[in-house]
């Protein structure tokens, strides 16, 4: 298991605190196990982190300062205590630096091992520790701090977006593959980066841009943009159909559009009769309205959400994830009793979930139930900070498609094609990373030491 999180940075004329308390608050989706943030004020970095959701989190505190960075975080390299959260600060001869992560190192055990034969002392068991000294001791050897942040870009494989507090500056990084969302916007009193979009909407901030693959976006009495490692762009895929919030713009493109047209292609792929189209909330509400909205069946709701509970995909432990499943939805049997439906979701890993949504719209009266993936099956391990480690969790690598629609109970199963998927992204296909469903890793010398 390694992590999915979120990470922010803010730069302002005015106190920083609460801009960044409600820029993690949006970006909540992506991490509910712990949140912190980092503040500079009065030449130091003082930090408030710890378990829990950002409400409670940050309930009566308050830090000072005009520059600060944040993070939500969903471990799991690293085991779920305080000491992991983010962000993590360290003192070195440079004077001292916070850094926030979101992604996944393949090569940091190596790199840990080596930074740990020249000096460094770890107080975590985090990517994101390694990645901080790596920075320090790169600023050491080269003098200059974003020089430094080069030099560690250039020993770092794998994906990470980062947001980095150095003295009065913000320092944005995405990796050379820009396997994770990273944008960057500004209004009058503040410029903000942010692993997704809504976070800048949330601020009241527009969007200028994203922050490019391999690029160091520095924010400071100037705005500097250098170019670091480059390699060949590799969007996650699985940020446009789930991780990312729907009304999110990745690398310019609407998440929203990109899984209502999810739907409307695997209507075109597997039109079905039916009374009812309906989704497995939220994750597949929009690719659920795509399809309605191609096959002119009506849309409705058929499971209610319980709001207080959040992802169970994205619950760390499996009997947590099940126990979610059952007071996470609820059937509305008025809606759902003798009629035909079709359910939409964004993918299935294990299968758990959807077999226990199958019979609960059975027993509340369905008198069919077609289900209709958006996402191709999940066939191989993510090892580019998604909680898709082994691949004993993927019901598609276990049986074939009819095979799961027996597993799961459904009267028809049909998922996206790889084809499609790509066309409703509107990348091509070599500009994203797709590695879970074809086995393409992007980062292939590296990987093969992981996958063997």
């Amino acid at each position: 298991m390694r992590e999915k999180c979120a990470v922010l940075g803010i730069r302002s004329t005015q106190n920083v605190f609460d801009s960044i308390y409600y820029g993690l608050y949006s970006l909540q989706h992506r991490g509910q196990e712990s949140a912190g943030l980092a503040i500079y004020h009065n030449d130091e970095i003082e930090v408030h982190k710890d378990m829990g959701l950002v409400s409670s989190v940050f309930e009566n505190v308050f830090l000072e300062g005009k520059v600060g960075i944040g993070h939500v975080r969903y471990s799991t390299q690293g085991e779920t205590q305080v000491e992991n959260s983010q962000p993590i600060t360290i003192g070195y001869g440079g004077g001292s630096l916070g850094i926030a992560h979101n992604g996944h190192l393949i090569n940091g055990f190596d790199l840990k091992d080596k930074l740990k034969r020249r000096g460094a002392v770890f107080t975590t068991d985090t990517d994101t520790e390694v990645i901080a000294h790596l920075i320090a001791q790169e600023h050491m050897k080269t003098g200059d701090f974003i020089r430094g942040v080069n030099g560690a870009m250039k020993k770092m494989r794998g994906s990470y977006s980062l947001t980095i507090l150095k003295d009065d500056r913000v320092i944005a990084v995405r990796d050379p593959n820009g396997f994770r969302p990273l944008v960057y916007g500004r209004d009058g009193n503040q410029e903000v980066v942010a692993s997704e979009s809504c976070a800048l909407d949330s601020l009241g901030v527009s969007f200028v841009r994203d922050v490019k693959a391999g690029e160091i976006l520095v924010l400071g009495d100037k705005i500097e943009s250098v170019r670091g490692a480059r390699d060949k762009s590799s969007v996650c895929m699985f940020e446009y159909v789930y991780f990312a919030r729907a009304d999110s713009v990745i690398d310019r493109i609407s998440v929203y559009n990109v899984r209502k047209r999810l739907g409307e292609n695997l209507y075109r792929t597997a039109p079905v009769e039916a009374d009812l189209v309906t989704a497995v909330p939220d994750s597949g509400i929009t690719a659920a309205i795509g399809f309605a909205r191609a096959s002119g069946i009506p849309y409705g709701e058929s499971l209610i959400k319980n709001r207080y509970l959040g992802r169970t995909f994205i619950m760390p432990q499996q009997e947590d994830r099940e126990k979610g499943v059952r007071i996470k939805l609820n059937p509305i049997r008025s809606e759902i009793e003798g009629k035909r439906i079709i359910l939409v979701d964004d993918s299935i890993v294990r299968g758990t979930t959807m077999k226990k949504l199958i019979k609960q719209l059975r027993d509340a009266g369905a008198a069919e139930v077609h289900v209709r993936i958006s996402c191709p099956p999940i066939l191989n391990p993510c090892f580019y900070g998604i909680d898709m480690q082994t691949s004993d969790q993927f019901i598609a690598r276990r049986f074939r498609v009819e095979e799961i629609r027996g597993e799961i109970g459904a009267d028809s199963l049909v998922y996206n094609s790889i084809e499609d998927l790509v066309d409703a992204i509107g990348l091509p296909q070599d500009k994203l990373c797709m590695a879970c469903l074809n086995g393409e890793y992007p980062l292939k010398d590296e990987q093969k030491k992981l996958v063997n």
